[in-house]
């Protein structure tokens, strides 16, 4: 069970709230320039925990980096973070389950349209695009795996990897995920440490009803071509094809396929 605290944290039960969860939990927030753990405010973030953060702080507001969207969640703090231990371990799925539900919970109540989770992972270390890109889609089939026992696909995206409209799903929420690793060749997803950013879909719609969406892209598209010469080959708007291209970053081949398996009772989309 979560509590109220003294940094707004709602009450409400937490179905990954197991005793493992809990010993790998981290769920963190900035409160008056200081990391704070909203779930177990009583404890400290780790020292590592706290490089990574400023670190990845550093890179997102970077005046080179070329996500704006990303850079107005870190600017507002509308944004959450966990540190974990190798990514897929029983361990890090525990303490992820427990931390995404706890901003599936919160985000809701942030102010903003950008808003984001960002979970990083103190390994394995990539070498290699191809390597990362299995590490996250294990990570996120262990995630799932534990969040189908007790939530169904958000309704509004497919579950099959291979549709037009897929999108992960967590807590009935669909998400848009971007990963990040030492291994990768685009440089605004080159980070130290294996990260996986997960951005509400319904913030895009949002966006899209406000007409906002289409400029917001076009300049984000814009900076990458700045910084990297090029726009990332896997981009395309949702719905043209499987947006699970996109998330390790790397430029998949023509027939490549998903290595995820949403469970059968949530393949009715």
């Amino acid at each position: 069970m979560t509590k109220v605290n003294s940094h707004g944290t709602l009450a409400y039960s937490n179905p990954f709230d197991s005793d493992l969860a809990r010993a790998n939990s981290t769920y963190a927030a900035l409160h008056n320039n200081k990391l704070v753990r909203l779930l177990d405010p009583d404890v400290l973030p780790s020292p590592l925990m706290q490089l990574v953060h400023d670190s990845f702080h550093a890179l997102v507001l970077s005046p080179a980096f070329s996500c704006v969207g990303a850079k107005a969640a870190i600017h507002h703090g509308d944004y959450r973070m966990g540190m974990y231990g190798e990514m897929n371990s029983a361990e890090a799925t525990a303490g992820l389950a427990r931390d995404l539900f706890a901003f599936v919970k919160e985000q809701n109540k942030l102010s903003s349209n950008f808003t984001t989770f960002v979970a990083s992972f103190v390994g394995p270390y990539a070498t290699d695009e191809e390597d990362f890109e299995r590490h996250l889609w294990a990570q996120l089939q262990s995630l799932h795996d534990q969040d189908a026992l007790y939530h169904t696909w958000d309704s509004s995206v497919a579950s099959n990897p291979e549709h037009p409209k897929f999108s992960f799903s967590f807590a009935g929420r669909a998400f848009f995920i971007v990963g990040l690793s030492p291994a990768s060749s685009r440089w605004t997803r080159r980070f130290a440490w294996p990260t996986l950013i997960f951005n509400a879909h319904y913030q895009f719609e949002r966006l899209r009803e406000l007409g906002k969406y289409k400029p917001l892209q076009k300049a984000i598209r814009l900076r990458e071509c700045v910084l990297q010469g090029t726009i990332s080959p896997n981009l395309s708007d949702f719905g043209e094809v499987s947006e699970a291209r996109q998330y390790a970053g790397r430029a998949v081949e023509h027939e490549w396929k998903c290595p995820f398996s949403a469970h059968p009772h949530e393949e009715g989309f």
